[in-house]
């Protein structure tokens, strides 16, 4: 028996109206949930693992800036968010590079090209998992001179890397030549994240 899709569709975006009445608990709820699913690398990076609500979030508030009343206009929104939600054995984040200063933009930037090919998960027993561009985004995010501030990336894991992934510990790295940095994931953030990785 398959499991339910896990993509958004139209009847889970709530109205303008409607959202805005529940809008200052939902986003409590998704701050926290993003705690638990944000990891800091280093000083300037973090990585944000996606997922169903965090994109549901992202939708909401996107529709609310925007204005955004029709169905068309939220379907355009859903295609390009549900490509971000990972199925059972993958994991999808966001990298952040987190300057904000002109000259630190100006410093950093060129010299992080190919950044989002550089972010791995380091588990026992040798198991290392790269993460790969998401494909839709990175041709709009890639140019050879300079690089983003932000990528999607995601990570496919064998169900034995799902199972050593549980197991602990996991590491986050990013391994670029001009910024390396390590952080180890903590139960709470594998705990998270293995409802992601299992069906």
């Amino acid at each position: 028996m398959n499991a339910p899709s896990r993509r958004l569709t139209l009847d889970d975006i709530a109205d303008l109206r409607a959202y805005e009445r529940d809008r200052d608990a939902y986003r409590r709820a998704v701050i926290e949930l993003k705690r638990r699913r944000r990891v800091a690398v280093g000083p300037i990076m973090s990585v944000v693992f996606e997922n169903r609500e965090t994109m549901r979030s992202q939708i909401q508030e996107m529709a609310r800036a925007e204005k955004m009343v029709s169905d068309e206009q939220i379907q355009k929104e859903l295609d390009v968010y549900n490509a971000l939600i990972p199925e059972p054995g993958e994991l999808s984040a966001t990298l952040f590079i987190e300057l904000t200063g002109e000259e630190a933009l100006r410093n950093w930037l060129p010299r992080l090209v190919g950044i989002e090919h550089s972010v791995v998960l380091g588990m026992t027993e040798d198991g290392v998992v790269r993460a790969v561009p998401e494909a839709a985004h990175e041709e709009a995010l890639t140019r050879p001179e300079i690089t983003a501030s932000v990528h999607y990336v995601r990570f496919a894991l064998d169900p034995d890397q799902v199972e050593r992934f549980a197991a602990g510990p996991v590491t986050l790295a990013i391994d670029h030549p001009e910024y390396r940095a390590e952080a180890l994931l903590t139960d709470e953030v594998r705990a998270e994240l293995l409802t992601d990785l299992r069906p």
